[in-house]
């Protein structure tokens, strides 16, 4: 069974009525680590040697986050840049990242439509993660479909946040028991477009 580690960016998270829903559908799973930056450093001082430490202990990594920007919040750009240095995720030596999966679990107020050529954003979501994408990339790691969850500020369904965070823990569950064969994650273009394959 592999393991996960969610690496939770969310200056607001008790605000967060999407990310709230998708952490409390995990409880339980002893396969997943959530680790929430803000929590461990409100400073933004990140402890890097405890955090490369802790990334050689997972298999897969999930950076989950609302979207900022068409980005992530700060306190996991600054993760980005002070974890994931030459010598240690890439570069001649840097090979501690090599092989794991890495994907994207992002929250935003937009909806699919508004995620379109047609939409007021101009692009797919996944256009936008490209830069996480490429950085997995370069550290050899392996670039896995994104969850994503739109249109929370819209939503007027009470279920809606309930059924994404059912889903979200049924396809972290099928990734840690590798329910999913290579095949199906390279032809997927979001995670969720597995679950009628589970």
């Amino acid at each position: 069974m592999k393991r996960i580690l969610i690496i939770f960016a969310h200056p607001g998270y008790y605000r967060s009525h999407a990310n709230r829903a998708m952490l409390r559908a995990l409880k339980g799973l002893e396969e997943v680590k959530v680790h929430d930056l803000c929590q461990h450093y409100p400073n933004m001082f990140i402890d890097v040697p405890r955090e490369q430490r802790m990334l050689r202990e997972y298999d897969i990594i999930i950076f989950q986050h609302p979207f900022y920007w068409y980005s992530c919040p700060a306190i996991l750009k600054e993760w980005m840049d002070q974890v994931l240095e030459y010598g240690y995720a890439f570069g001649p030596e840097g090979n501690a990242l090599r092989h794991k999966y890495l994907l994207s679990a992002v929250t935003t107020g937009g909806s699919a439509l508004s995620y379109s050529t047609q939409g007021h954003n101009h692009h797919p979501i996944t256009d936008y993660l490209l830069p996480f994408q490429q950085s997995g990339l370069m550290c050899g790691m392996r670039w896995l479909p994104p969850f994503v969850v739109y249109g929370y500020h819209s939503m007027r369904d009470p279920d809606y946040l309930k059924t994404k965070g059912q889903q979200y823990r049924r396809l972290l569950t099928a990734l840690a028991h590798e329910e999913f064969t290579p095949e199906q994650l390279c032809n997927a273009t979001y995670l969720t477009d597995l679950l009628e394959e589970l």
